[in-house]
């Protein structure tokens, strides 16, 4: 096919993608859906407008990279590497007894034999690491302690993955199992360890210069991370884990941060590309033949597989709440569960049948788990009270953060903590910070504050530090409908608190100063270090603070108004 002919493909694609993303973003759906719906119209059964599957492929597997080397870029190793006993044994117990009970589903419900329904179990215990990267990016919420115990299952499934590969080739006669998977391990460890060499030997070398011109930053790191995610595939691993080892050997460099800015526009028209590729080779017609032995997989998938996520991290220490989340974000199959699937079938391992109810549980389980990761909270408000069983009475975090008194609660840190931090200690006033970053928490530790690991939309946490009893509440996070619902439960319960939150828009500042909020920081208009210094003059006095909030109603009217003028000074305004 000439490149015209893929040009043309490639642009009525994204046509067709622009379109169903605004119908999906006007009513408020995931738009991973749209996409993959997108790939479903476009294929063969509806317009059959994509013809080059194998460009359409490669323009996929590029997103997939960069997807994966821009989370490894804000992957903070020591925290992570701190996580490898409940990564491991989740791994290990969830992968064992998903694949057995898949196993044994598959027999039962479609007479399958014993190595056609161990391979349709593996399937269904892998989970997508696209999706679940894709959304948590999307979230904000990588840096997660959940998003990081799903980061590191997925990366130990990545392997087992790999080597259910090699055995699927060894039993098609392509070679010795056991040989096939040292000789695996061997040429890991020389990718791995020809990567960890150049992170420190070869790369500061080329900091000076990358810092000096942008250009030349955005080509390393592309070659690093497309390069790295290329010889990882060719020693026989994946694209992700080479591109998500590849940005992580970058995350400790001074440039790493506006390198992930950088490519996430590239990133996201890629992306886009490999979920149409992904709907594209679904075949709606083969599927309903399937549907009801599709759909009771797909509930050990959605159902069964979060249960033992949520049992295993449970008996590890960890709280209901990251136990929860982080078993929503692992109920899907894998997109590898698709090659590992279409590599059986390939080699006479696995019917037409297995191939297309895979291919029609995948299809369930993304457009399912999509959902329940957007409203994950939500869902868990829905069913904390039954997760009890989940949780140990006495959990890791809770050891280390016993509940006391504090007049003075900092909510987020990263946005301006460090100023409020140095203006609590010149009040000599108790406070504690509470936070739900891994990162933070190791570095707040280290300073020897009072904090506390937790989300601030858990009502337990803020019953737990007391907050009803606070006089100063400040929130540095940017998330307006967290401080929204911060500013309502203050109201209700201790509307004597100074609050103070920031906002990003005037829209933003008036609806949390009408809800009762004491004062709303606007970054372009006062920053944490103003607020630091009006604090320590005028102490907790709330009276003072409505003198401060209404100069600062005036000058947002002041600034916005200006704004307006200067817009239709230029004619922008008709």
């Amino acid at each position: 096919m000439n490149g015209s002919s893929l040009f043309t493909e490639l642009s009525l694609v994204v046509a067709l993608g622009a379109g169903i993303a605004a119908i999906m973003h006007r009513f408020k759906q995931p738009l991973i859906i749209g996409h993959i719906l997108t790939g479903l119209i476009a294929g063969p059964t509806v317009l059959n407008v994509i013809h080059d599957d194998t460009a359409f492929g490669v323009f996929g597997n590029i997103g997939v990279a960069l997807l994966l080397f821009i989370i490894g870029l804000e992957l903070n190793v020591k925290v992570f590497s701190k996580l490898g006993k409940v990564v491991f044994s989740t791994t290990a117990i969830e992968v064992g007894l998903i694949t057995i009970i898949g196993a044994l589903g598959s027999r039962v419900l479609m007479g399958f034999g014993v190595m056609e329904s161990l391979i349709v179990g593996l399937s269904l215990a892998l989970s997508s690491t696209i999706i679940i990267v894709k959304i948590l990016n999307d979230k904000k919420e990588t840096s997660r302690l959940y998003a990081q115990v799903a980061i590191g299952v997925l990366i130990i499934q990545d392997i087992v993955a790999t080597a259910g590969r090699i055995f699927i080739s060894a039993q098609s006669g392509e070679g010795a199992s056991f040989g096939s998977i040292l000789f695996l391990l061997i040429r890991g460890l020389v990718v791995s360890g020809g990567l960890y060499w150049a992170g420190k030997k070869l790369l500061p070398k080329l900091t000076t210069q990358m810092e000096h011109s942008r250009e030349l930053m955005l080509l390393v790191s592309l070659a690093w991370g497309l390069g790295f995610a290329t010889l990882f595939e060719h020693a026989g691993f994946s694209i992700e884990l080479g591109a998500l080892f590849a940005g992580a050997s970058m995350a400790t460099l001074p440039f790493s941060g506006e390198v992930s800015s950088r490519l996430k526009p590239l990133r996201d028209f890629f992306i886009v590309i490999f979920f149409v590729s992904l709907g594209h080779s679904m075949i709606p017609g083969q599927m309903f033949a399937v549907i009801v032995p599709a759909i009771f997989l797909s509930l050990i998938v959605v159902v069964i597989k979060p249960i033992i996520v949520m049992g295993s991290m449970g008996m590890s220490g960890y709280t209901k709440r990251a136990s929860f989340k982080t078993a929503i974000a692992l109920s899907q199959i894998s997109e590898f569960s698709l090659v590992f699937i279409f590599s059986a079938f390939d080699n006479n391992l696995v019917s037409e049948k297995a191939r297309v109810v895979i291919t029609l549980v995948a299809l369930i389980t993304f457009t399912s788990s999509t959902y329940m990761m957007k409203y994950d909270d939500e869902l868990f408000k829905l069913v904390e009270n039954r997760l009890k069983i989940f949780e140990r009475k006495v959990t890791t975090q809770e050891q280390r953060h016993p509940a006391v008194h504090y007049p003075v609660v900092m909510l987020g840190y990263r946005k301006g903590g460090a100023e409020f931090v140095k203006t609590f200690k010149k009040m000599k006033r108790k406070f504690i910070v509470v936070d739900y970053d891994p990162e933070v928490i190791e570095m707040l530790d280290r300073q020897n504050l009072d904090l506390m690991y937790g989300d601030v939309t858990d009502a337990d946490i803020l019953d737990e530090i007391n907050l009803k009893d606070s006089k100063l509440v400040v929130s540095t996070i940017s998330d307006h409908h967290i401080n929204l619902t911060l500013v309502n439960w203050l109201s209700t319960h201790n509307e004597k608190a100074v609050f103070i939150c920031s906002a990003d828009s005037a829209e933003g500042a008036m609806e949390l100063y009408s809800k009762g909020a004491s004062y709303v920081i606007m970054p372009h208009l006062i920053g944490s270090e103003k607020m630091g210094s009006f604090l320590q003059k005028n102490a907790l006095s709330k009276t003072e603070f409505k003198r401060f909030r209404e100069k600062h109603l005036k000058q947002i009217e002041k600034y916005y108004a200006q704004i307006a003028s200067d817009d239709d000074s230029s004619g922008l305004n008709p």
